[in-house]
């Protein structure tokens, strides 16, 4: 009976909601689809110019009352689902070519209503080459999977894979993968760490990169290698000029990332979205996209945001935001490995980052 009562009280506020709307209505799909960006994509290419659509979807703060409500019966059932808040479905949006009219609150929060209509058509213009760096450590069992699982796109792809003193055969296997032969316009390259850290060995080969893109992907598989045609897609477009993963958008592999890790990365996204006055849902993501002319321009003129970052996130995040970039956030599903654990030490590079934090309070919020 209360389950009953609970659905009618619901439905006819979203009757409320739809009534009279002259577009497409789009009701809590949002929370189902695995790849929202691949899903905008395809409606993109089949509305015209003109048509409106109207997005509902649960607000995430409720996500607690609607899961014990399911678990007590007075809810029906649900799988797991994407919870997302405003900023997320604006960036998605904005990512394939829709612009946000509006969005409001329905029922004391519990329904977000936003509108959004076409903006411009992304077309993937090829017109760019490609570096992808991929830093290894002690990433032996991933590296024969890497180069058949990158999508081709752009004018040309080269993979730098920087290895930085394995403790297996990791160097191995990536010199077995550049003595192969690759389909046309793919050269795979390989080379020795000089730096420390994973920032060191991203910075070794961007110096090597002949790239007029340039990306970082990780060795350790645990983004889907397909996403980073996305990276690519917002670039060429024109829609951004500096794209950053975000792992937290999408419901994450069980074990993909360790729960005082989760509590880190969303206290970082926090703060420096506070300091930086720019929504980031995830700063620590290794899958980035930068065009090599900017990256050359802050490498000049921001040294020390390279000298403290231990992973290279933070220097190119705060070299984007100093430097007026338009910057795009991307979501991407997080996976568990399947080989190898992680080169993370929680505590000791968390103080780090913390300096970084303070860095960036220093530097553009006094």
């Amino acid at each position: 009976m209360a389950k009953n009562f609970l659905q009618k009280i619901y439905y006819k506020e979203l009757k409320r909601v739809y009534k009279g709307f002259p577009g497409i209505i789009l009701d809590n799909v949002v929370s189902e689809i695995p790849d929202l960006v691949e899903y905008f994509d395809k409606l993109h290419a089949k509305v015209s110019p003109n048509t409106k659509i109207l997005i509902t979807y649960h607000n995430h703060v409720w996500e607690p009352v609607l899961s014990l409500a399911s678990r007590l019966g007075i809810r029906k059932q649900v799988g797991v689902q994407n919870w997302l808040d405003k900023n997320d479905i604006v960036n998605i949006l904005d990512i394939c070519g829709f612009d946000v009219i509006f969005t409001q609150k329905r029922l004391l929060g519990l329904i977000m209503a936003t509108v959004a209509r076409p903006t411009l058509k992304l077309e993937k213009n090829n017109e760019y080459s490609v570096s992808i760096i991929i830093p290894a450590r002690n990433e032996a069992g991933n590296i024969p999977y890497i180069v058949p699982s990158i999508p081709r796109f752009g004018k040309s792809q080269e993979i730098i894979f920087v290895e930085g003193n394995s403790n297996d055969n990791t160097w191995a296997k990536i010199e077995n993968q550049t003595s192969q032969n690759h389909k046309r316009n793919l050269k795979v390259v390989a080379i020795k760490q000089h730096g420390q850290g994973k920032a060191g060995a991203v910075w070794d080969g961007f110096k090597k990169a002949k790239g007029e893109i340039l990306m970082v992907y990780d060795a350790d598989r645990t983004v889907d290698s397909r996403d980073l045609e996305k990276f690519y897609k917002i670039l060429s477009s024109g829609v951004g000029e500096f794209a950053n993963g975000s792992r937290l958008v999408y419901p994450m592999e069980k074990d993909s990332m360790r729960f005082l890790n989760q509590i880190g990365n969303k206290f970082f996204s926090s703060l420096f979205t506070k300091i930086l006055g720019q929504n980031f849902k995830d700063t620590l993501c290794g899958t980035k996209a930068i065009f090599k002319r900017d990256y050359v321009y802050m490498r000049k003129h921001n040294k020390k945001y390279f000298k403290i970052d231990p992973f290279g996130d933070f220097a190119l995040i705060f070299g984007a935001v100093k430097n007026n970039l338009k910057i795009i956030e991307i979501p991407v599903r997080y996976k568990e490995r399947v080989y190898g654990s992680t080169n993370i030490n929680r505590f000791r590079h968390g103080l780090i980052l913390f300096r970084m934090a303070i860095a960036a309070f220093k530097e553009f919020a006094i």
